[in-house]
C-alpha cells in the first residue's frame, strides 16, 4: 500500500455534474482543485453506470428562456454536437474531457473518501484534511485544502466532519409549506435503476432469473405505464427505498429494483400483450440512482414558498425551474400517481447562504444535500440545476481562497463581487446587471451596421384551427402601435385578442389584462387583420397576446424560429399520463405549454410599430440572458454581400488586453444530455459561425481575430500584447442558419 499526500487550495469530493461544475469553476479562477470520485467515471447520475437524463430549469420545455449557461451549457452544447444521438458513453467523454482540459485540476477516479480529520466545537467544526482509498491502485491519499466542497450528494464528507443535516420530511408548521406532511418523520425519495432494450431484428427469447417478482402480483401494471418501447428514463418510476434508509439499506433496495427489472421485461415478453419478440434487454444499472439522502443546514433553508413566491435574494447566485416534484414513499408499489408536481410561476432563485455549512466554517456544499427543505428539494435536486449550484459553489470556494474568507464572510463582505465573477463566467444568474468597474465596454459608445426594427414572423406554412386559445409572446420598446395576425377566415366572424403582461420579467405567462379588442373579418384565406393594440410600459418588457379560440379562424406557424418570439397553445388536460405524473393543470406554465408542438413553430404575426428591443446598445446593458425582453443586438437579414457588424467607440484610446464575446444559443431550446427526444440542430442555429474581432490602429482596421466554424456561446480572447485602439469592432461573417447577426454580450478589459 502507499500513502500518499496531496496539498490543493480546494478538495472537491463528489465526481456528479454539481463536483465536476464547481472543481472547472474554481479552476478557471486560478485555483488549484482536487476533483475526487469514488467510481471509474464522472457525471454522477447521469453516467453511463446510471444514465439518468440530466433536466433541469426548463423543465421538459415547460419554462421559458431558461436552458442552464455557464458551465452545464458549455455541457449541454457540446454534447448536442459531438454526441446528438444521446450515447451514454459519450457524454461521459464530454465531462471528462471538460475536466481534463482544465490544468489546475487534478483529478482522483476511484477514489473513496471514508475519512475526514476535523475539529473545533459543534457550532464552529474545521475540516483540516479528508482521505480516500484508490480501490484498484492500493493508495492511500491524505488530501489537505483550505475549502472543502461536499458535492458526494448523500454528504458524507459533511456528515463525517460533523457538519448539522436532515433526513426525512419537516413537519408543516416549521415553514408553513402546504406539501409537508403534518408531523416530520424520516421518509425520503427512493432509488431508481434503469433499463435499456434494442429491436435486434429477429425473436430473442427471455428466462427471467429466480429473483425476477411477477410483477402481476403488485399494482405496477394497474397503477404504471408499461410499453414495449421505452426503455431508460421512460421508466424512471421504478423507485423504491423511501421508507429505508437510502444508504445504509442500499444493496437491498438495488436488490429489490432489480426483481422488479427483470419481472418488467418478463411481463413485456412473455405475457402476450406486447409487440415486443424482436426486443431483448441491451443493458441494465448495477447502481441506484439515488434521490435523497442528507441534507445539510445552511444559513439559510430553502423551502416551498421561496419556490412558489420566486424570492429574489440579495444572494442569488444561481436558478432552478424544474416543479417541486415528490414521489410517494412506496415508489413503485404506491397506488398514486408517480409523482406529483408543483409548479412556479417561472424560474426561482437560490441563495448563496445555502450553499455553505452553518458550522463547518471552511466547508460548501452543492447537489442535492444544500440547505433546503425536504419539499424545495424536490426541485433543486434535479441534475442540471445541482451543476449551476455547483458552478456558483466553486466560484465562492476560489472567491475564498483568494480573500482568505470563510463562505459566510464571502457573502457578507462581498456577496456583490461573487455574483459579478459568476456573470462573468455567464453563470447561470438571472436578473442581476453586469456591474463590473474593469469592464470597458461598459464605457463605449456603440453603433450597428443595421439594427433589426420590424418583428414580424410572416412565412406560413402549417395552419393551425382556432379550437383553443392561442398566444404569442414579443417584447415591446419603447410602445406597441398596432398587431396584425394572418389568419383564414370560414365564415365571417368576430375575432378577439387580449393584450397581458407577464408580471415578473423572468416570467412567460400571462398576468395582468393590459387591453381587450375585436375585429370583425369576412371570409377569406391569408388575411392580415390589424388589431388596436396600444400599450407603452414603463420598462422594456414582453407583451403576452391571447388569440381566443374561434373554430371559423385558422392562424398559421412559421418554420422560422424569431428570436424574441414563443407561441403557445392553451391546454386543459394533463400533458402526461396521470398515472406517471400529476401536474395539476391549472397551473399557469402547464396551462400555457409549447409542448403540443409549437415550441419551434412560431405563429405569424408582425408589429405595425418599430421596435428598439434588438438594438446594439444591448450588447453592453448588463444583462446576459432573457429577462422582460432578449437583451442582444439582432442585425437585419443578413446577405452574402454585406457583412454585419457592431463598434465599440471610446474618446480615449484604451490598452486592450482580454476580449469575451457572447452570442446567442437560443437559451430557450431544451437540450439534454441522453436524449428523451432528438433536437435535430447540432449546432444552434442562432449562434454566429464565423466572425472578426478588428481594432483601429494607424488609421485602418486590423484583425486582432478571426473565428470559423464557431460553435460556442461564450468565446474569451487573453491577448499576449496590449492593444492600443479607441475602436473595436465585432464583424459576422456566417451564422450556423439563422439570418441575423446575433449577439448578447461584449466585454472589454485593459
Amino acid at each position: 500500500m502507499r500513502e500518499e499526500w496531496v496539498k490543493k487550495d480546494i478538495t472537491v469530493i463528489g465526481g456528479g455534474l454539481s463536483g465536476v461544475c464547481a472543481a472547472i469553476a474554481a479552476a478557471r479562477l486560478g485555483q488549484t482543485v482536487a476533483l475526487i470520485q469514488n467510481r471509474p467515471v464522472l457525471g454522477g447520475n447521469s453516467s453511463s453506470e446510471v444514465r439518468v437524463w440530466v433536466c433541469g430549469a426548463t423543465a421538459h420545455g415547460i419554462n421559458r428562456y431558461a436552458r442552464e449557461t455557464g458551465i452545464m451549457g458549455e455541457l449541454f452544447v457540446e454534447n448536442q454536437y459531438q454526441n446528438p444521438d444521446g450515447n451514454p458513453y459519450l457524454w461521459d467523454l464530454i465531462v471528462l474531457e471538460a475536466v481534463r482540459a482544465e490544468a489546475n485540476i487534478q483529478l482522483f477516479l476511484n477514489t473513496d473518501v471514508h475519512e475526514v480529520e476535523a475539529d473545533g466545537d459543534e457550532n464552529n467544526r474545521i475540516i483540516r484534511s479528508v482521505t480516500g482509498w484508490m480501490m484498484g491502485s492500493e493508495r492511500r491519499i491524505q488530501f489537505e485544502s483550505a475549502v472543502f466542497l461536499d458535492c458526494t450528494g448523500d454528504g458524507q464528507i459533511g456528515f463525517l466532519a460533523g457538519a448539522k443535516f436532515r433526513i426525512g420530511r419537516e413537519a408543516r408548521e416549521e415553514f408553513q409549506e402546504e406539501w409537508a406532511p403534518e408531523i416530520a418523520d424520516d421518509i425520503t425519495l427512493g432509488s431508481t435503476i434503469l433499463f435499456y432494450t434494442k429491436d435486434v431484428g429477429h425473436p430473442v427469447k427471455y428466462h427471467p432469473p429466480s429473483f425476477a417478482k411477477d410483477i402481476t402480483t403488485t399494482s405496477i401494471p394497474i397503477k404504471r405505464v408499461i410499453r414495449s418501447g421505452d426503455s431508460g428514463c421512460h421508466y424512471w418510476w421504478i423507485e423504491w427505498g423511501g421508507e429505508l434508509d437510502t444508504v445504509h439499506e442500499n444493496e437491498r433496495i438495488r436488490d429489490e429494483l432489480w426483481s422488479v427489472i427483470y419481472g418488467i421485461w418478463d411481463f413485456i415478453k412473455n405475457s402476450g400483450q406486447f409487440d415486443s419478440a424482436n426486443m431483448t434487454l441491451e443493458w441494465v444499472g448495477a447502481l441506484p440512482g439515488k434521490r435523497e439522502y442528507r441534507r445539510f443546514i445552511g444559513d439559510y433553508m430553502l423551502n416551498q414558498n421561496d419556490i412558489l413566491a420566486q424570492t429574489r435574494f440579495e444572494d442569488t447566485v444561481a436558478f432552478g425551474g424544474w416543479s417541486i416534484d415528490l414521489h410517494p414513499p412506496q415508489g413503485m408499489y404506491s397506488i398514486e400517481s408517480g409523482s406529483k408536481h408543483l409548479h412556479a410561476d417561472g424560474i426561482y432563485h437560490i441563495p448563496f447562504r445555502s450553499l455553505y455549512s452553518v458550522n463547518v466554517s471552511n466547508m460548501l456544499m452543492a447537489g442535492r444535500n444544500i440547505s433546503a427543505s425536504h419539499v424545495a428539494f424536490g426541485t433543486t435536486r434535479v441534475m442540471a440545476t445541482c451543476a449551476v449550484i455547483g458552478e456558483a459553489a466553486g466560484t465562492g470556494a476560489a472567491l475564498c481562497v483568494q480573500k482568505q474568507v470563510t463562505p459566510r464572510e464571502l457573502y457578507q463582505k462581498h456577496n456583490k463581487e461573487l455574483q459579478q465573477v459568476l456573470l462573468r463566467q455567464d453563470a447561470a444568474l438571472i436578473g442581476i446587471r453586469n456591474e463590473d468597474e474593469h469592464d470597458l465596454g461598459r464605457l463605449a459608445r456603440l453603433k450597428a451596421s443595421s439594427s433589426l426594427t420590424q418583428l414580424s414572423v410572416s412565412h406560413a406554412v402549417e395552419p393551425r384551427r382556432l379550437i383553443d386559445d392561442v398566444a404569442v409572446l414579443f417584447p415591446v420598446e419603447p410602445q406597441l402601435k398596432g398587431f396584425e395576425l394572418l389568419v383564414d377566415v370560414s365564415e365571417a366572424t368576430t375575432i378577439q385578442v387580449e393584450l397581458w403582461d407577464t408580471g415578473r420579467a423572468e416570467n412567460y405567462v400571462p398576468k395582468v389584462v393590459i387591453q381587450q379588442t375585436e375585429r370583425a373579418a369576412n371570409a377569406g384565406e391569408q388575411q392580415w387583420i390589424s388589431f388596436p393594440l396600444d400599450w407603452e410600459p414603463d420598462e422594456t418588457q414582453n407583451a403576452f397576446v391571447i388569440i381566443k379560440a374561434n373554430e371559423h379562424v385558422v392562424v398559421y406557424h412559421s418554420d422560422q424560429q424569431h428570436t424574441g418570439t414563443i407561441a403557445f397553445v392553451r391546454g386543459t388536460k394533463p400533458i402526461v399520463d396521470p398515472k406517471l405524473e400529476n401536474h395539476q393543470p391549472d397551473q399557469p406554465v402547464v396551462q400555457w405549454s409549447m409542448k403540443n408542438g409549437v415550441d419551434r413553430k412560431p405563429i405569424c404575426f408582425r408589429l405595425t410599430s418599430e421596435t428598439k428591443a434588438f438594438s446594439v446598445e444591448k450588447v453592453t446593458n448588463g444583462y446576459l440572458r432573457p429577462y422582460g425582453a432578449p437583451h442582444q443586438w439582432m442585425s437585419e437579414p443578413m446577405s452574402p454581400a454585406k457583412e454585419e457588424w457592431l463598434e465599440l467607440q471610446w474618446d480615449e484610446a484604451q490598452n486592450l488586453r482580454y476580449l469575451q464575446v457572447t452570442f446567442n444559443d437560443n437559451v430557450h431550446e431544451d437540450l439534454i444530455n441522453l436524449h428523451a427526444f432528438r433536437t435535430s440542430d447540432e449546432v444552434r442555429p442562432e449562434l454566429v459561425k464565423d466572425y472578426r474581432l478588428e481594432a483601429w490602429v494607424d488609421g485602418d482596421w486590423a484583425v486582432v481575430q478571426r473565428v470559423t466554424n464557431n460553435r460556442k456561446r461564450t468565446r474569451r480572447l487573453q491577448l499576449e500584447a496590449a492593444i492600443k485602439t479607441d475602436r473595436l469592432r465585432l464583424v459576422v461573417e456566417a451564422t450556423n442558419g439563422c439570418p441575423c447577426a446575433e449577439v448578447v454580450e461584449v466585454r472589454v478589459y485593459g
